[in-house]
């Protein structure tokens, strides 16, 4: 018997401010699929995550609330840990900071930085935010308050919360030492950070302007692991959060068997606020300790509102313990996996959530089902006849589409890539759809000659359900069940790996009558209740926004507005034009055939712009071509603009490009 491959996967440690939102909880739920896909694949996995307890924000929001900062995270670790569970999340580590043993374990990485040279002694000033736990730069920050005679005053950090002035004693660590080793490491594993656009911004902005070294103790607050050699002295988040991923192994500890045989991790997820501090300082002191690098730090973007990141004070934060509650487990994890572009920002809508409940969930997948099961008891007395190959002229290319998507389905699944991976799932349950159409089962009834024909079409169904509940085993953890216990079909044989179309178990008896496994939902109910939810119950009603008050350009003839063609296109391609300080190009997938560029002066609003490949915008797509900076611009890209803030208009991913708006 071999060995079974190792396979670790990481989450960030959550900091436990407040209650996680369905934002937060995208990096968890995408952890638990690559970690449930791994185990259906024969591999030893171990997957953790954890809360990140110490700091100055929790001391003062335990001191608000009248509580011993121990007494705030332990509630507060509890919550997450019981919103995991809600969500089925499979975690077998669970690490929080405030752990003995990972306190211990930090005092010794500390001081042993501190005995090799690594970490020095010395004296900070800068502007900090305790909201981001992070220093910042007069040049980093987003606003800057000046007082009469221009001093800087104050200011905000790139988040929007307000900052401080830190004058303080403080050890540092050097990394300005190791900047060439980083860079050369960069070099030598391409595929280290993905997107790799990520690791580019790394190198443009924090490593080659030059490495500044890092602030890693703290004497403003008690709250943290104290140095031993130094007690006024706490650690700060850079160590002690950072090192959670080698300390829940043991590292440290007199017990290291779980980190003998699970580092190097295969996969650390992050988001993308938190690149830098993954991508620079954890490699830095890990390669310090001689220890290898994880085989990669996968960071993805955000799930954002039409109004921008998911915050409370804009009234538009969605829980996913409320949605769960409402529409079930599934619905929730199938949304956030297919919503989310792989590396790239994706953007959450009641509406879009709605639509993919109602007809991904409930219309292709669902009503397969129903459909399936009720003809195999009208055709074939309700048991699973056997699957012969190639009987109607429609069986091979339903049998080629299956096993296209297997071999596709898991190129996706192990690059994190679950929204292509969905995808590639859809296709055998529309192509399935399809094929009812196609062979006409109640037609073939009719015919006594076509009886074993007709018993091989409803093994064919039942072979794609089968197929497709297995691969959905890491994205949706009930509704596989529910597939294969009304299918009658036996659970002994699972696992992903050696996955054919071919081994359907014949003989297995459907049930009487099928049950939706995903109810449709009224669509203006569900957006309306999904939106109420959003804002706390606060949401504007019509008559709080009349067209009337508001103001608009001069009205114009319904001839007129036909004219404008408005069109869907993918964005394929983001770079900036050369000697402009405002215009990004645009190459635009729109339906055509060799697409079309706009330029549009996006880069103030969108300085991270890679990060907008894949997204889907609207566009006119009949205004004549204009010349800018020596370029013609094919179109206009719509976007919002209020407060002198511009955001492009993303539309659902599940709109074709080409598609006409108008």
């Amino acid at each position: 018997m071999t060995e079974a491959n190792t396979f670790y996967i990481t989450t960030p440690i959550y900091y436990p401010s407040g209650k996680l939102h369905i934002g937060n909880t995208y990096t968890t739920v995408l952890a638990d699929a690559a970690a449930r896909y791994h185990r259906l694949l024969g591999d030893d996995v171990y997957f953790l995550t954890g809360t990140d307890e110490h700091g100055l924000k929790i001391e003062q929001k335990a001191e608000k609330l009248n509580m011993t900062p121990q007494e705030y995270v332990d509630g507060m670790a509890e919550q997450i840990k019981a919103l995991w569970k809600d969500l089925d999340i499979s975690n077998d580590g669970f690490i929080r900071t405030t752990d003995e043993q990972h306190e211990a374990a930090i005092q010794k990485i500390f001081q042993r930085f501190l005995d090799q040279g690594d970490i020095y002694k010395g004296n900070y000033e800068g502007w900090y935010s305790v909201d981001d736990e992070e220093y910042f730069t007069e040049s980093q920050l987003a606003e800057v308050y000046r007082d009469e005679d221009g001093n800087v005053t104050g200011g905000k950090a790139p988040s929007g919360h307000e900052v401080e002035l830190v004058k303080e004693e403080s050890y540092f660590f050097k990394m300005s030492k190791y900047s060439d080793w980083l860079m050369n490491y960069y070099e030598e594993n391409p595929n280290f950070v993905e997107p790799n656009s990520r690791m580019n911004e790394m190198v443009k902005n924090f490593i080659k302007p030059g490495l500044e070294d890092l602030a890693v103790t703290r004497t403003a607050f008690e709250w943290g692991v104290q140095v031993p050699s130094d007690p006024k002295h706490v650690v700060y988040v850079w160590i002690d959060a950072l090192s959670n991923y080698i300390t829940a192994l043991g590292y440290g500890s007199d017990n290291t068997e779980l980190f003998d045989k699970f580092w190097p991790a295969n996969v650390q997820l992050v988001g993308k606020e938190i690149v830098r501090f993954h991508t620079i300082y954890w490699p830095i002191m890990l390669h310090a300790l001689g220890l290898p690098q994880p085989q990669k730090i996968f960071a993805h973007g955000w799930l954002t509102m039409r109004d921008g990141k998911m915050s409370k004070s804009k009234g538009n934060v969605v829980y996913p313990d409320t949605l769960a509650e409402r529409y079930g487990v599934d619905a929730v994890r199938y949304y956030l996996l297919r919503a989310m572009p792989a590396g790239n920002d994706g953007l959450f809508t009641p509406e879009d959530f709605v639509a993919k409940l109602n007809y991904d969930l409930a219309n292709d997948l669902g009503n397969l089902l129903n459909r399936t099961v009720a003809m195999i008891n009208k055709y074939d007395d309700g048991i699973i006849p056997s699957l012969d190959l190639g009987t109607t002229e429609f069986d091979a290319d339903l049998e080629q589409t299956a096993a296209t998507v297997i071999e596709n389905y898991n190129k996706y699944m192990g690059e994190l890539h679950t929204s292509d991976a969905l995808a590639e799932v859809w296709k055998l349950i529309s192509r399935a759809n399809k094929y009812i159409d196609e062979t006409t089962p109640w037609t073939m009834a009719k015919d006594p000659e076509q009886a074993n024909n007709l018993s091989d079409v409803m093994a064919h169904l039942a072979a794609s359900l089968r197929v497709a509940a297995i691969l959905l085993q890491p994205i949706l953890t009930k509704t596989p069940k529910a597939i294969f216990e009304q299918l009658g079909l036996t659970e002994s044989n699972l696992q992903i790996a050696g996955l054919s179309f071919n081994d359907l178990p014949t003989g297995g008896r459907v049930v009487e009558k099928g049950q939706p496994i995903f109810p449709r939902v009224d669509v203006e109910a569900e957006v309306a209740y999904i939106r109420d939810e959003m804002t706390g119950g606060t949401a504007p009603t019509k008559d709080d926004n009349k067209p009337e008050d508001l103001e608009t350009k001069p009205e114009i003839e319904f001839d007129d507005f036909e004219k404008v063609d408005i069109r869907v296109a993918q964005i394929k391609e983001v770079t900036a034009v050369e000697k402009s300080n405002k215009l990004l190009r645009f190459k635009l997938d729109d339906g055509s055939k060799n697409g079309r560029t706009i330029l549009s002066g996006m880069k103030k609003f969108y300085p991270e712009y890679e990060a907008l490949v894949g997204k889907k915008i609207a566009f006119i797509a009949n205004l004549k071509p204009r010349k800018m900076m020596g370029e013609y611009s094919e179109g206009m890209i719509l976007s919002a603009e209020k407060d002198d803030q511009v955001t492009l208009t993303f539309l659902p991913d599940s709109i074709e490009p080409g598609a006409d708006l108008g």
